[in-house]
């Protein structure tokens, strides 16, 4: 005789429902910081590239000139398109070449470059870059929030600076902003999302830390 065998199929507890929840809340907890802080990282990785590249083309240009040149177009410098940050190497006033969906706009003696509106239409062009939160400094090198040349004796040309400018989190507060120079600079106070004690030449320094400090 062949046994007719019924399974009973329970369903979940409100206990076991909570606890399930419970562990979810707690994997997004855990989760989603570690995904925006990659995020935010890989964004930041567009500035530090595309100064470094920047700095590199300044070193060549002087080994053939002995001076700097504020002109991104006289040291071949020019970052691809779809940049998020804009960038500013110039001391007095800004000349940008101007990446919009229409098309490119090359003006004479360019010293900066806008942020692309074909890929990011509701960026600011040239966001206003953000000091760092406390701004104390000495050494060759000219103040991180100041683009261009300078920290030199007058009338030489032998220290230039670049800042690069992003909005990276999409938040009205903070602009990222990341610097680079030819000469080192020791920072006597940082805080405000960057703890180094000097910036190095060559090396891309976080001046101020959108995704930290949004003040």
């Amino acid at each position: 005789m062949n046994r007719l065998i019924i399974r009973k199929h329970r369903g979940f507890s409100i206990i076991e429902f909570l606890i399930v929840v419970a562990l979810l809340s707690i994997l997004a907890a855990v989760a989603l910081p570690n995904f925006n802080r990659f995020q935010t990282n890989a964004r930041q990785g567009e500035a530090k590239a595309n100064l470094k590249s920047w700095f590199s083309a300044q070193r060549a240009y002087h080994q053939e000139n002995s001076n700097y040149s504020e002109n991104v177009q006289t040291v071949g410098f020019l970052p691809e398109r779809g940049n998020r940050y804009a960038y500013y190497f110039g001391s007095s006033g800004m000349s940008c070449i101007v990446r919009d969906a229409s098309g490119v706009f090359d003006p004479a003696n360019p010293n900066c470059i806008t942020v692309d509106r074909a890929e990011f239409p509701n960026s600011s062009p040239t966001p206003k870059t953000m000091p760092p939160h406390s701004p104390i400094y000495e050494g060759e090198g000219a103040n991180p929030g100041m683009p261009g040349l300078g920290g030199c004796p007058p009338g030489m040309n032998c220290n230039i600076s670049g800042l690069a400018a992003g909005n990276i989190d999409d938040e009205n507060i903070g602009i990222d902003t990341w610097w680079i120079s030819t000469k080192d600079t020791v920072v006597i106070q940082a805080d405000c999302g960057n703890s180094e004690s000097e910036s190095i030449a060559g090396e891309p320094y976080n001046s101020y830390n959108d995704a930290d400090c949004n003040i």
